[in-house]
């Protein structure tokens, strides 16, 4: 990248990702003045390895090799919803943490969205479904198709999100009414 002296428009590299246990979606973006380039998506298959630790090992090492093959300004995460199975909210949570920490390894600043924030973000609507949001993307990217997996979406949707909100988290919640009730997607 070349200096900001020599080159007018600043360029800016953002890792979106979407944890999860079973299948772990990633999205790489390359933001130059107003144009923005994807530069890859993907998803980490996780449901082949037998325990939790094997799966949080490789969450660790692909989210490493990601960012060491780009090398983001910024990585932002999709926060998990709140659901009424904490062992799967617990391991969600686990996951989130280990994407959070290949990021802090490489001193990488993290951001945090609430789905309900990247949907809106990126259709308007913050009850977009899945098929919404990657329609959107395909839309405002150029993406030639549209991948099977929609966690790649969702984390391609997470890096714009960040983008728009000027990589600015957004506010949180004074008390836990106050967020369920900001939040009702996030409670099932």
């Amino acid at each position: 990248m070349l200096s900001n002296s020599m080159n007018k428009t600043k360029e800016k590299i953002i890792l979106g990702l979407d944890p999860g246990t079973t299948v772990m979606g990633y999205g790489v973006i390359l933001v130059k003045g107003s144009q923005i380039t994807t530069l890859q998506l993907g998803v980490i298959h996780l449901s082949k390895y037998a325990s939790h630790e094997l799966k949080l090992t490789k969450i660790f090492e692909r989210v490493t090799h990601v960012i060491d093959e780009f090398g983001p300004d910024e990585v932002a995460l999709e926060a998990p919803f709140f659901g009424k199975n904490v062992q799967s909210m617990l391991k969600l949570g686990r996951a989130q943490g280990v994407a959070m920490a290949a990021a802090l390894t490489r001193d990488i600043p993290i951001t945090e969205y609430a789905p309900k924030k990247v949907k809106q973000s990126v259709t308007g609507n913050g009850n977009a479904s899945k098929e919404q949001v990657a329609a959107m993307l395909q839309s405002i990217l150029n993406l030639k198709e549209i991948p099977k997996l929609l966690d790649a979406t969702d984390a391609l949707a997470v890096a714009l999100c960040h983008h728009y909100q000027g990589g600015k988290p957004q506010a949180s919640a004074k008390s836990w009414k106050a967020f369920l009730s900001d939040n009702p997607d996030r409670l099932k």
